[in-house]
């Protein structure tokens, strides 16, 4: 019943004032519910949550369910319209008309040079001022690296063997698709347990992190002490065409116009005031305040990832069943952001002139259109909607990768899988994200470790029985063994160090 209150308040803002003698009661369930908490700062109020229904990664997506696009509400189109109401229309069309010369200036450079623009570095030089300098320029401009050698070889085919095994003894285990399973429902396999545990993999999470900044020094956050997030596995066989997953964004969809949701903490501010150039997608303080959640979809992620990633652990390499992403990054970011308030004049994509600033124009009357993005759903992008990214060009492959070599994307990316499958062995990752200590985090840290102990599926997954009843499930013991204090801290299972406020606070939100 609260989360279809809550679910009602997103919907229809006018019944917030009938809802609010409901808060009382919502507290007090809270209490039953969850950990204890401290007091949250008035940006951060108390939220129910509910068990998700059963499913699977096909749940996330539109193009894997097959599901029918709706119209969004009526309320979509005036969000629209306020949202342009901190600028001009001859600033913000402006602001679209550089843009487009950027992106078509940036087309151009990455089509030259491919998946070579995307940065690596050695796991051993990682500490390398003089390595990490160029590495970090390009990182920062592109937005995906990939951090060779994180862990042998040998040890990340282990894990791969490692699952394989705990798949053949639990054969009820849940995966998409179902005729050739390439994605499985299983977060607490031995392979994952312990590769989310070690300690170069702690160590991995914080370097990147570290290049993430806020200008708020009193924001409560640390990105030395990552927290970690317990995703799914992947091991596509060759042939495999069923997981094909085009371009896409996580982290929310339409919460990204959305007041309660990113516009909680002003994330795209700048983008919506027609200042894009100003627009800095690695500051952290206003996405502490977001909300990439509203609709608790299946699969939709309420923790804050400064990046997405997997470790790989299998040699695959382009056209192999493996990642494309998008390095327009930042560009690609504010085209997506603003494409909903623009309509070509002359609608015919295959016309001479149609991506020319001169056919496009600010629509007058803002319509309910986000162009993808729909709500407990990820945004998918795609040619006809979002035409000038030119996706045909600007998604490329990863490098090849080996077993034990991590591949990390900024939380804004656009990031698609390969078609089809076309290697000769499996391409099999652990999807490990980079998560900074915050409240938030914490507070879904503390719930997830529940699910641990229980042998249930992480938070923002599908419900279900999970893994409760699998042989072979890692339990705590085994989190010591694989990462040592450290690796417990990571899970919620032992209290962090350090006398930042940030860490007081979390300490007290997992009763440690």
């Amino acid at each position: 019943m609260l989360s279809t209150i809550r679910q009602l308040r997103i919907l229809h803002p006018s019944l917030t004032r009938a809802f609010s003698a409901l808060s009382p009661l919502q507290q007090t369930l809270s209490s039953h519910t969850s950990p204890p908490f401290p007091s949250r700062s008035p940006s951060l109020p108390p939220r129910i949550y509910t068990s998700k229904k059963e499913g699977d990664i096909s749940s996330v997506f539109a193009s894997l369910s097959g599901s029918a696009a709706e119209p969004l509400p009526p309320r979509f189109a005036d969000l629209k319209t306020s949202l342009l109401a901190s600028s001009s229309p001859d600033l913000i069309t402006s602001s679209f008309y550089q843009l487009l010369s950027s992106l078509r200036t940036d087309v151009k450079s990455i089509s030259s040079y491919g998946y070579s623009i995307i940065p690596s570095i050695d796991f051993q030089d990682i500490q390398n001022p003089s390595r990490v300098q160029p590495f970090s320029q390009t990182l920062k401009k592109r937005g995906v690296a990939i951090i060779r050698n994180v862990v042998p070889t040998s040890v990340a085919l282990g894990w791969k063997h490692e699952i394989q095994d705990y798949i053949k003894k639990n054969p009820n285990t849940k995966a998409f698709p179902k005729e050739k399973p390439a994605v499985f429902e299983l977060y607490w396999s031995p392979g994952q347990v312990k590769a989310r545990a070690h300690p170069n993999m702690l160590e991995t999470q914080k370097f990147l992190m570290s290049f993430w900044h806020s200008k708020d020094p009193a924001a409560l956050i640390s990105t030395q002490h990552p927290v970690s997030y317990a995703d799914r596995v992947r091991i596509r066989q060759p042939g495999d065409a069923g997981f094909a997953l085009g371009p896409h964004v996580d982290g929310g969809s339409v919460e990204r116009w959305e007041p309660e949701g990113y516009g909680k903490g002003d994330v795209y501010k700048e983008i919506f005031d027609g200042r894009w150039e100003d627009f800095d997608p690695w500051e952290s303080s206003g996405r502490l305040k977001a909300e990439s959640d509203l609709y608790e979809g299946v699969g939709g992620c309420s923790m804050f990832r400064m990046f997405q990633g997997w470790l790989s652990m299998s040699t695959t390499g382009p056209g192999e069943g493996t990642l494309l992403v998008n390095p327009l990054f930042g560009l690609a970011t504010a085209y997506y952001l603003l494409r909903p308030f623009f309509s070509p004049i002359n609608k015919d994509p295959k016309s001479q002139g149609f991506l020319e600033k001169g056919n496009w124009k600010l629509d007058k009357k803002q319509t309910t259109e986000l162009q993808g993005a729909r709500p407990s759903l990820g945004q998918e992008l795609m040619d006809e909607l979002h035409p000038h990214l030119e996706l045909s060009k600007t998604m490329v492959h990863v490098p090849t990768v080996q077993p034990g070599d991590y591949v990390a994307w900024h939380a804004d990316t656009i990031h698609a899988v390969d078609k089809t499958h076309n290697g000769m062995g499996d391409s099999s990752v652990l999807y490990i994200p980079a998560c900074p200590l915050t409240e938030n985090n914490a507070r879904y840290l503390a719930r997830q470790k529940e699910q641990f102990v229980a042998g249930l599926p992480g938070p923002d997954f599908p419900g279900g029985e999970g893994e409760s009843r699998h042989e072979g499930r890692m339990v705590r013991r085994d989190v010591m063994e694989a990462g040592g204090e450290e690796g417990e801290r990571s899970f919620g299972l032992r209290r962090w160090e350090g006398k930042e406020d940030v860490v007081r606070v979390c300490n007290g939100i997992l009763g440690a």
